[in-house]
């Protein structure tokens, strides 16, 4: 299968959590890279998904990755504990 690209919307916050899973498992099976560009809010249920799916990914040999993350979302994903590059990574022994 080929890789896909998805570009986050800007709010991803609890009311946006279940879409944001639906719009990521609809790529499952291939490499994912997800667009953060325009993300300005990046809320604590956010980041649950983006972790599961990075679970879900690495399991299944894949690559799942986030570009272009606006300073919005870097500094938000901070305060959250991860930088753009740490949110998608996962290792068997977390």
């Amino acid at each position: 299968m080929s890789d896909a690209t998805l570009t986050l919307d800007p709010r991803l916050d609890f009311k946006a959590a279940a879409g944001l899973a639906d719009s990521i498992l609809s790529h499952q099976g291939k490499d994912l890279t997800l667009n953060a560009a325009h993300v300005s809010h990046f809320g604590a249920m956010g980041v649950q998904v983006l972790r599961a799916a990075a679970r879900s990914w690495a399991e299944s040999g894949h690559q799942l990755s986030l570009i272009n993350a606006s300073d919005d979302c870097a500094d938000q994903l901070c305060l959250l504990g991860f930088t753009p590059q740490t949110i998608t990574e996962w290792e068997d022994d977390q």
